[in-house]
């Protein structure tokens, strides 16, 4: 049966998060180079990007560098010289936004088409899969039904969005942040002005709502619906991130590594894109995305619009509902509650403002929680736990477990030992040469033989299985079998890390000419800073489609800033302008 390979794409901030990633359940890393990302903050040396990409190799898994910013005509050389340095250093694909790009002399490195692209249409992906995009990252805001149109017009491998933040305007199409601050997004400078507080007033100055985050949206999450994707044609599953902590890289990628399996293991047509044969990664903390930094969670427009998608009285995190305020004073309070508390753990909830408001459980003795300050809380308030100080030591000491099952034989020589493995990807030895020693006592010289001989540590490998194949009984020093091992590790690696460089595919040709799609240049603004499916009349009851009433234009009022909304109600669009 022809099986088709699902991809679990995870962030990394640096190479360690990068790693993290890897040994808890990730098939791909996505990771800023030197220069050019589309997050300024997260860039990274090609020395270490080169760590990680033998890492990664060691799983046959992928490293994705991100080129994603729009480029002046004299960054260009430096671009193509830092495509090449990645190239060399075992990455295997480039995220990339400017078209430019394709024109370069550029080593064979496959391309992939960012969401910065606004990937939103059939004729949008067509057109890029015939320029030799290897891969296409599509818009957050397309619904399975268009997913499933976009998969059946073409061919190239599909990408998406299922966990992280959301940009509320079109990815690629937002000027905000370059208008405000003159920091561009589309040149990895966002400043975020998405999450401020906006008045909304109509057209006559009336004040409709006040100092709420009309712009910022809930974090998405697409756990539910991940056999659906797949069924509409998304083989690259794709978590956001890349300024996020280890730990909830950790903790999302093996909450969606678990979901995938599943998935993998009920459908025999889908495996895994990464290594197949890794045992299965086992979390040793509570995977639960809740737990880490969420600002409340939404499938978006996977199903078409809905109400409930913003996140309008605070963009920080709230974490996990834990319960409601059952009692309380001004230093204590009792928790209805099945959750386990700690002392040191941060709590917070919205007050009778809407405003958040957060509190630390200094002193907690079962649902009863003791603060050295007065919290605010009322009896019926709901509350939730941002940091779970148990959980998080749990997190933090994870290092994964992700390991290779080998075969060991361990025979004897004219002149001393050999030790060799045996796995579904290579077949490796390495020789000693030493005096042997035979065995007085052979059973417990065996006995430390196979004992020594399978503990290999912290190491990517697994020893199920050791054969010994000795002319007689024999008694190895373990500082032998330890020489022996640590050789047999450097081969190994050296072998599976240069077995995935060598067979990397290359960048597919281009039936289009180089110049296909127009460029866009990098400190153009438009009078349309944002492009967005997010609608505030219809999130606060003022759709003219439920109300009847003519959608006029309505203005977002920050300090001394003004912008104009205009509604595109025939196609369901929102658009802030300058006044």
């Amino acid at each position: 049966m022809k099986t088709t390979k699902l991809e679990l794409l995870s962030p990394a901030k640096d190479c360690a998060v990068g790693i993290a990633a890897i040994n808890h359940g990730a098939d791909a890393v996505y990771i800023g180079g030197p220069d050019f990302g589309a997050r300024e903050k997260a860039s990274n040396s090609i020395e270490d990007i080169e760590k990680l990409c033998r890492h990664a190799a060691l799983y046959d898994a992928k490293v994705y560098v991100t080129l994603n910013t729009l480029l002046y005509d004299n960054e260009l050389e430096r671009a193509r010289k830092m495509a090449y340095d990645c190239w060399n250093a075992g990455v295997d694909a480039l995220i990339v936004q400017d078209m430019v790009l394709l024109q370069l002399d550029l080593p064979p490195i496959p391309l992939h088409a960012s969401t910065q692209c606004d990937n939103l249409t059939v004729e949008k992906v067509q057109q890029l899969e015939s320029l030799g995009f290897s891969q296409v990252v599509l818009g957050r805001e397309l619904s399975l039904k268009q997913i499933r149109e976009i998969r059946e017009k073409t061919t190239v491998p599909l990408e998406f969005f299922i966990h992280g933040s959301l940009c509320v305007s079109h990815s690629g199409r937002c000027y905000l942040s370059q208008y405000v601050g003159n920091r561009s997004a589309n040149r990895g400078a966002c400043a975020q002005p998405c999450r401020l507080p906006y008045d909304l007033l109509d057209v006559k100055g009336k004040v409709l709502v006040k100092n709420r985050h009309l712009l910022s949206l809930k974090d998405l999450n697409n756990s539910a619906h991940l056999e659906e994707l797949i069924d509409a044609g998304i083989t690259s599953f794709k978590i956001e991130g890349r300024l996020k902590d280890a730990d909830y890289v950790k903790n999302v990628t093996a909450y969606y590594r678990q979901k995938l399996d599943d998935i993998i293991e009920r459908r025999e047509e889908y495996v895994q894109s990464s290594r197949r044969d890794v045992r299965p990664y086992v979390s040793t903390f509570e995977v639960n995305p809740e737990k880490s930094f969420n600002r409340g969670f939404t499938d978006f427009f996977i199903n078409g619009r809905q109400k409930g998608i913003d996140s309008p009285f605070t963009p920080k995190s709230m974490g996990e509902y834990i319960g409601t305020v059952s009692w309380c004073n001004s230093l204590r309070m009792e928790i209805d509650t099945d959750k386990t508390l700690h002392n040191g753990d941060g709590l917070c909830f919205l007050n009778e403002d809407n405003e958040l408001q957060g509190l630390r459980a200094d002193v907690v003795n079962g649902n009863t929680v003791s603060c050295n300050r007065p919290h605010g809380a009322q009896r019926g308030t709901k509350l939730y736990r941002n940091y779970d100080i148990e959980w998080q030591r749990q997190v933090d000491a994870s290092t994964g477990n992700r390991k290779m099952d080998i075969d060991l034989v361990l025979a004897e020589t004219e002149n001393g030992y050999e030790l060799s493995c045996k796995d579904t990807r290579t077949c490796v030895s390495t020789t000693i040469q030493c005096d042997k020693i035979a065995a007085t006592n052979p059973e417990k010289a065996t006995e430390n033989i196979k004992k020594k001989a399978l503990q290999w540590g912290d190491t990517a490998f697994n020893p199920v299985s050791l054969k010994l194949d000795f002319q007689e009984p024999r008694l190895i020093p373990a500082s032998i079998l330890g020489e022996l091992k640590r050789d047999l590790v450097t081969k190994l690696e050296t072998e599976l890390i240069e077995s995935h460089k060598n067979n990397r595919p290359q960048r597919k040709e281009s039936v289009l000419p180089a110049d296909a799609i127009k460029r866009t240049d990098p400190d153009e603004i438009p009078d349309a800073l944002m492009t967005s499916h997010h609608c505030i009349r219809y999130a606060n009851g003022m759709c003219s489609k439920e109300t009847g009433l003519r959608a006029e234009p309505l203005y977002l009022r920050n300090g001394d800033r003004l912008f104009r909304l205009e509604f595109d109600c025939r196609n369901c669009l929102m658009r802030v302008l300058t006044v």
